[in-house]
């Protein structure tokens, strides 16, 4: 699970509301997170290893989209495993931790392992974040025919960046100037609190708004294809709505918990005595959200290949082969079957206005191509028979 409250519980002097919460059945919680982390992390694997029966094909080369939906499934993976060896540690050595909650000791070895732990989970869920932020910019982009695979290193840049930049403030202004120190004013936890949330909060608020412009324009550039918008048109263009809708939804159900959890948390600190009758409600909804995290947050690295790919089955095939990788490009092959030179008594004029055209034609057909690409759930039918993917 992953929430600003880990680093918080590190302080010995933590504020009430952290102390309710972690102090709460914390072998079950840690036992919740564990059996949802294994699992996500199980079945995401799963997801991503090729499968018997799939015919390979010979693709020239991936997508910047494909490379960040990659990135988005792996900084998952590595985010569970935090989760695991967290809460692993937690259930096996409780003496280990219990030594956090003491002021003045010479031992800081638990410490360093709370918010190391605390750090690496933040650090790779917040990455995940600012990844699929770069997604919703790069299908915009790849419509406007404005991205290409050169942009995925001004991505790296800026995801990377931004997250070891916000986590590392974050953390420095919460253990200023000490660990024994930390909770002694809002103003070392509130920073932290924004650094934690600000990237969850651009993608539930922006990516939306940019999926919602990638759809308008690639209606138009189905429309600008052939001049008509067909059927097959009109179900290519819901296709990738629908795979924009399947991901904001994923990232809402797994994270909206978290925020009404903070919000009440919040709360019950502005209290003089949280332990008072008239807030048994709000500290019950608290926890029950607090596991409810525990469950959800893990989960989001499977949900997501769902989102991205569609269930693969469970046919894995470990022999070594080339093949076709599930997120690459769907059009290209097509393209390569389907193009043939133009006849040798065309006129010159005629020759390059073809070849202008079935340049743009190319280039449109790759941005679409970009945007469904991995998708198994489609109708393929349909979509092969969308003069998308017919030769010009």
């Amino acid at each position: 699970m992953a929430s600003p409250r880990l680093e918080t519980y590190c302080c010995p002097n933590r504020d009430a509301a952290t102390q309710l919460v972690m102090n709460f059945q914390p072998e079950v919680f840690c036992g919740v997170c564990i059996g949802s982390a294994s699992v996500s992390l199980l079945l995401t694997i799963l997801q991503l290893l090729p499968k018997k029966g799939q015919s390979p094909r010979k693709m020239p080369k991936a997508s910047s989209s494909s490379t960040i939906l990659l990135l988005i499934s792996i900084c998952d993976i590595l985010g569970g495993l935090g989760m695991i060896f967290r809460s692993s540690v937690w259930i096996g050595f409780p003496g280990f931790i219990a030594n956090i909650s003491v002021v003045n000791r010479t031992d800081m070895w638990p410490s360093a392992f709370c918010v190391g732990s605390a750090m690496w989970i933040q650090l790779l869920y917040s990455a995940g974040f600012w990844w699929l932020f770069c997604y919703a910019v790069d299908s915009y982009l790849v419509v406007r025919r404005s991205a290409g695979l050169s942009t995925i290193v001004l991505y790296h840049m800026m995801t990377w960046g931004l997250a070891v930049l916000l986590c590392v403030e974050g953390i420095a202004l919460l253990y200023y100037p000490s660990l024994s120190s930390c909770e002694n004013g809002v103003e070392h936890a509130i920073p932290h609190y924004i650094t934690t949330y600000a990237p969850l909060l651009l993608v539930l608020v922006v990516n939306p708004i940019l999926f919602r412009r990638t759809v308008s324009a690639v209606a138009s550039l189905l429309k600008g294809r052939q001049g008509i918008y067909t059927e097959n048109e009109r179900r290519l263009g819901t296709e990738i709505q629908i795979r924009f809708f399947k991901i904001m939804l994923v990232f809402v159900i797994c994270w909206s918990s978290n925020i009404i959890n903070e919000s009440l948390l919040f709360y019950l600190e502005m209290q003089p005595d949280i332990n008072e009758m008239p807030l048994k409600n709000i500290r019950s909804a608290a926890l029950i959200t607090w596991i409810i995290m525990g469950v959800l947050n893990p989960m989001q690295g499977f949900l997501f290949t769902l989102a991205f790919y569609g269930w693969t089955g469970w046919r894995v095939d470990l022999k070594w082969r080339k093949r076709e990788i599930p997120w690459e490009s769907l059009s290209s092959s097509t393209v390569g079957e389907n193009t043939y030179p133009s006849p040798v008594n065309y006129q010159s004029n005629i020759h390059d206005s073809k070849k202008i055209s079935t340049t743009d034609s190319q280039q449109t057909d790759e941005a679409i191509s970009i945007l469904s690409e991995g998708n198994t759930s489609g109708d393929d039918r349909v979509t092969r028979s969308s003069p998308i993917y017919q030769g010009w």
